[in-house]
């Protein structure tokens, strides 16, 4: 089976196939998931007529996010992250006994996707701009309640994630009681291309994939890590993600960040900003054995800075 893409030619975005480094059209810009979930003849019909009105070089290509999901749910799935994170927190690297109770995982903001080669705007008040190096499941089919036994069936392909994130915003935010939000919510990369589990069967290991996983900044590796290291296997996070909720066609859930997939890992690990955070040029560079790279530069900030005013107390310093 081949990867699928989104692109865009004379500003109208289409659907492919790549094959050999070349994007090859899909007649009527067949659409990615329907295709997935279409019989087998049905699929190596559409296919086979694949390449008929364009094949172009990938490096010549602009790419664009291979779905775009309606919900994202992002994981903490690497135990060596959440070890290391946990040295800075506060904390002495001990990872919450809670955490290996079930796969938790936060909602992100669908509308701030973005494929690879698009510059990320440097966000207004953050001083610790940072990546968080992913692997995203794209589900297939809208599901709730899913078992264990039925779920690779729901599992149309995988795609690589950086999920932007302000630390200094974030820590602010999180001291109220509450996940991330303006932290994070301005910016993730998906893509190259979504490569389907068959793509991947060579690298299967049980119930995992051994895909070696890396991090550049400006072509410097700064992280790398192994996908078969989830602590959970994706099948099990769509079992736990659907437990008494739908989960919809081409919504993602993320592996959230590999061990020394973030350089606020790095910072915890070490108590420096060692390596420092990105600043405006910086260009940052994904690759999933399997999956592809993806690469983004940071570009100077484009929106302006609005603040709302401190909160009103509306509750009594006696009542307190």
């Amino acid at each position: 089976m081949p990867r699928y893409v989104r692109y865009v030619e004379r500003g109208i975005a289409h659907t492919g196939t790549v094959r050999h480094d070349r994007v090859h059209d899909l007649p009527l810009d067949a659409e990615i998931l329907p295709l997935l979930r279409a019989p087998e003849a049905e699929r190596y019909d559409v296919l086979l007529r694949s390449g008929k009105q364009q094949r172009k070089a990938v490096s010549e290509t602009e790419l664009l996010s291979p779905v775009e999901p309606r919900a994202m749910r992002d994981f903490l799935a690497f135990e060596a992250h959440i070890a290391g994170m946990k040295k800075n927190e506060p904390g002495d690297g001990t990872v919450p006994e809670q955490w290996y109770e079930a796969p938790a995982f936060l909602f992100m903001n669908p509308w701030s996707v973005v494929p690879t080669g698009t510059g990320i705007p440097m966000p207004p008040f953050t001083q610790k701009l940072d990546f968080e190096l992913e692997v995203a499941m794209i589900v297939k089919n809208t599901v709730r309640d899913v078992s264990l036994e039925e779920a690779f069936e729901h599992i149309a392909g995988f795609c690589i994630l950086n999920d932007w994130s302000a630390r200094d915003v974030q820590g602010n935010e999180m001291r109220v009681g509450l996940g991330p939000s303006k932290g994070k919510d301005f910016a993730n990369t998906l893509g190259p291309w979504l490569t389907t589990p068959d793509e991947l069967e060579q690298y299967r290991e049980g119930d995992r994939y051994a895909l070696e996983m890396s991090v550049a900044i400006n072509g410097e590796v700064v992280g790398t890590d192994n996908l078969r290291n989830m602590s959970w296997s994706f099948e099990e996070l769509l079992v736990h993600a659907s437990r008494d909720a739908w989960v919809g066609a081409g919504d993602v859930l993320a592996t959230g960040t590999a061990s020394r997939g973030a350089l606020s890992e790095h910072w915890a690990r070490s108590g420096t900003l060692t390596p420092p955070p990105l600043k405006v040029g910086d260009v940052v560079t994904m690759t999933v054995e399997g999956l592809g790279t993806i690469e983004n530069t940071i570009v100077d900030r484009t929106s302006p800075a609005y603040t709302v005013p401190r909160a009103r107390r509306t509750y009594g310093a006696d009542r307190l």
